[in-house]
């Protein structure tokens, strides 16, 4: 399976660290192998990168690394193909406009008999079950919305049961972000974090590194951090509940919703 890394910042920050930890499982310390892609959304600018080569061999995931792009919302995807060629066009993560807004996403998981159909407002460029769930899915949010954008409550409140009728296909584990806030789905396997002060010493989990957070955040510097597996040593990662939806946006848990085994159980 693919995986997932995002960071929602109070402040644009640099994920310089933890994409160095994620970009290793690319084909050092795992085998996702069929791709990279990683998006710097800040405000209203959105930038995309994509390569279907392993993360772990790229001079250009090595750069992203070491050179700090700062943005409020990064959101991350290492690939190990299920459906679709190993391709541009297949690499995650996934962008499309609406509402005068970038969106992009990137899914972790493998849909079964997913062909939902789709009304020619958003089309697939690639062959993945993940692009035709981001399409169906903005296809929706246009339908139910039209142009007037809502406030992300209320946009996870609508999106959560059709999350969980996708997921009803297989497993659908994903990112979704506007540059506002950044939406997180686990229906099988997800971890997330909250950094703030006091900050400490962490370590990577997929290499040698480590570094004192204190030197490179401010006592105003607050940031949720979401990842497939926890990329670090000494932090609290939490796990979703299977079905469990959580909305991060400056660096706080906005929105959650229950996971549907709890749900189910009460």
């Amino acid at each position: 399976m693919c995986e997932l890394f995002a960071l929602n910042s109070r402040q644009p920050a640099a994920a310089t660290f933890s994409l160095s930890g994620f970009a290793a499982r690319g084909g050092r310390t795992a085998d996702h192998v069929d791709g990279w892609g990683v998006a710097f959304h800040t405000g209203e600018q959105c930038q995309v990168v994509v390569e279907d080569g392993a993360a772990a061999e790229s001079e250009l995931a090595r750069r992203l690394a070491q050179e700090p792009v700062r943005a409020r919302n990064i959101l991350a995807h290492i690939r190990k193909a299920t459906q679709g060629a190993r391709t541009v066009e297949n690499c995650h993560p996934f962008r499309r406009d609406w509402a005068g807004r970038i969106w992009v996403f990137a899914h972790n998981g493998d849909l079964q008999n997913f062909h939902p159909e789709l009304d020619g407002s958003f089309l697939p460029i690639g062959q993945t079950d993940s692009e035709r769930a981001f399409c169906w899915l903005m296809q929706r949010l246009q339908t139910h919305f039209g142009s007037r954008l809502p406030e992300w409550p209320k946009l996870a409140a609508t999106l959560t049961p059709w999350l969980h009728e996708v997921a009803e296909h297989g497993r659908f584990n994903l990112l979704l972000t506007d540059g506002r806030a950044m939406l997180a789905h686990a229906s099988t396997r997800l971890h997330w974090l909250q950094r703030r002060p006091p900050f400490g010493r962490v370590s990577l989990r997929d290499g040698d590194l480590s570094v004192d957070l204190s030197s490179v955040n401010g006592p105003a510097d607050r940031m949720a951090l979401v990842s497939t597996e926890p990329l670090t040593h000494g932090e609290p990662w939490q796990a979703f509940a299977a079905g469990e939806v959580r909305v991060f946006d400056r660096g706080d848990c906005i929105y959650v919703s229950e996971g549907i085994s709890r749900r189910v159980a009460a």
